[in-house]
């Protein structure tokens, strides 16, 4: 049965059309989600409250000749985790890390730009990387809010290493002291204000 469904924090349309047997296409494309998809842009990228329709399930049939074997591959699963790391605005290149996600472990190295790429499912929640040198990072799958959102800037600003405060909405003047300090950063202008080209750097630089 169809359903107007509330993102709570966590959801994206991939972890939603997951749970509910759905390619995230069908949903994310859904004409009564054209609204949501201008505002929100990202399919990963949702704000708790926003409302996504799910529409009913259509039957899909195949005829096919008895007495074969048939692959069928199942579109959009699984998702990619992808983390790059930079230490003096060098990336950290072939380090050891071991990988726990929903906790699952995998052990690889970070590539010559310094990333950790991972196959994932799409209703992932947490991750845990541990470094060869006994560094950790710990994430919460999902809970980056949209850029244009105060906890959405917090959330990056945290990721890229220019926030350690709570992710509250709040736009204080630390704060604001804060985005001017990435701003002068990143050669943009220094407002404390979260303009068109503030936006889209830090969307830049965290890829989400």
């Amino acid at each position: 049965m169809a359903e107007s469904y509330q993102v709570k924090q966590g959801d994206c349309i991939f972890s939603i059309a997951f749970a509910r047997g759905f390619f995230a296409d069908t949903i994310w494309n859904h004409p009564n989600n054209k609204d949501l998809k201008e505002k929100r842009k990202d399919p990963n990228v949702l704000m708790p409250g926003d409302t996504v329709f799910i529409p009913d399930k259509r039957l899909r049939e195949y005829s096919e000749a008895t007495n074969q074997v048939y692959k069928y591959k199942c579109k959009n699963t699984p998702k990619q985790l992808q983390i790059q790391f930079i230490e003096y605005d060098k990336p950290v290149k072939e380090m050891e890390y071991t990988l726990k996600i929903d906790g699952v472990e995998s052990k690889g190295k970070t590539d010559g730009e310094g990333w950790v790429k991972q196959s994932i499912k799409p209703d992932a929640k947490s991750a845990k990387l541990v470094f060869a040198d006994g560094s950790e990072c710990e994430l919460k799958l999902g809970n980056l809010d949209p850029a244009e959102e105060v906890a959405g800037t917090q959330g990056r600003l945290n990721r890229l290493g220019f926030y350690e405060g709570p992710i509250d909405g709040k736009l204080t003047d630390e704060m604001k002291e804060i985005i001017k300090l990435f701003q002068q950063s990143n050669d943009l202008k220094a407002t404390g204000e979260v303009d068109a080209q503030t936006k889209d750097k830090l969307v830049q630089l965290t890829g989400e």
